[in-house]
């Protein structure tokens, strides 16, 4: 098969996996608490990225890596995978599925607006643009839950997934100078990251966990943090063009709101397909911004 093509069904893989994590998240926080699903997902993702490097010939790489390798991995995996899905994983709690997941797509905006006050950079006409654009599927999103007269919308919730969207685009930015592999460095993260979550768990009331919530957090941990990210950088280095094949991640948060009727029954009202719509619509739009600004 030409490698384009298998970047092609690498991607659409990793798509398809991306779109049906939350409906899976909330699923298994009918079972299980955040700090629960968190424990199982983080050590199956965990698993199988060593399972990858061992396919490799790597796995002791992971053991060689310099203390200060494992440290820097420390600072990481306490972002990601321990505050950042503690914190997304309360929002699906508070939340609808169709509320929380539209929400969690902003970071890409959160990223930019970041970076420009990390390098102390004017934000383009365009940009603002894009960041009022998503700002105004976050507010229809966020507000549908009155317009409803229901409980869909919880404020506390909603600031939870805004804060996910902020620590994420932190690690986000904080990884995006370190030279390390890419999965050598989040195996190392998982690792350190999986001892956090393993001690706050053990710090609050431990339980036997039932199978369904268990099962349901191992599928998360497989194709939310592990074999999916492996698929997508297959992906982005097979392919011819790596921004063609990436637009493809776009579908996602359309597809996922389609599993989150199918799995969990919840009917999708319209404000959370045009708020969706605005925040991507928002993310595209600086994207095609910092590309023709680019000579």
């Amino acid at each position: 098969m030409h490698p384009h093509r298998q970047a092609v069904f690498c991607a659409l893989g990793a798509v398809l996996a991306w779109s049906t994590v939350a409906a899976a998240f909330k699923y298994s926080l009918r079972w299980l608490t955040p700090v629960e699903l968190l424990l199982v997902a983080s050590l199956s993702s965990l698993l199988v990225l060593a399972g990858v490097l061992a396919v490799q010939g790597r796995l002791g790489q992971l053991r060689r890596l310099p203390a200060r390798d494992w440290l820097a991995s420390a600072g990481y995996g306490f972002l990601n995978p321990f505050l950042y899905y503690l914190v997304l994983f309360e929002a699906y709690r508070r939340l609808p599925a169709q509320v929380a997941q539209p929400l969690n797509y902003a970071w890409p905006l959160v990223l930019v607006l970041l970076s420009a006050l990390w390098l102390r950079q004017r934000l383009r006409l365009a940009t603002l643009a894009a960041m009022g654009l998503s700002l105004a599927g976050i507010v229809l999103i966020s507000m549908q839950g009155e317009a409803a007269g229901s409980a869909g919308s919880d404020p506390a919730g909603v600031a939870l997934a805004l804060a996910s969207t902020l620590i994420w685009a932190g690690y986000w930015l904080a990884n995006s100078r370190d030279r390390q592999d890419a999965v050598l460095r989040l195996s190392a993260n998982f690792a350190c990251g999986t001892l956090f979550i393993a001690l706050w768990w053990l710090a609050g009331s431990p339980r036997a966990l039932p199978l369904p919530g268990v099962l349901g957090a191992a599928y998360v941990g497989v194709f939310e943090m592990g074999l999916t990210f492996v698929l997508w950088l297959s992906a982005l280095r097979l392919a011819r063009n790596a921004a063609q094949v990436g637009g493809l991640v776009y579908l996602s948060p359309f597809l996922s709101l389609l599993f989150i009727h199918w799995v969990l029954g919840e009917t999708i009202r319209p404000a959370t397909v045009a708020g969706l719509a605005l925040i991507v619509g928002g993310v595209l739009l600086n994207q095609l911004a910092g590309r023709r600004a680019v000579p």
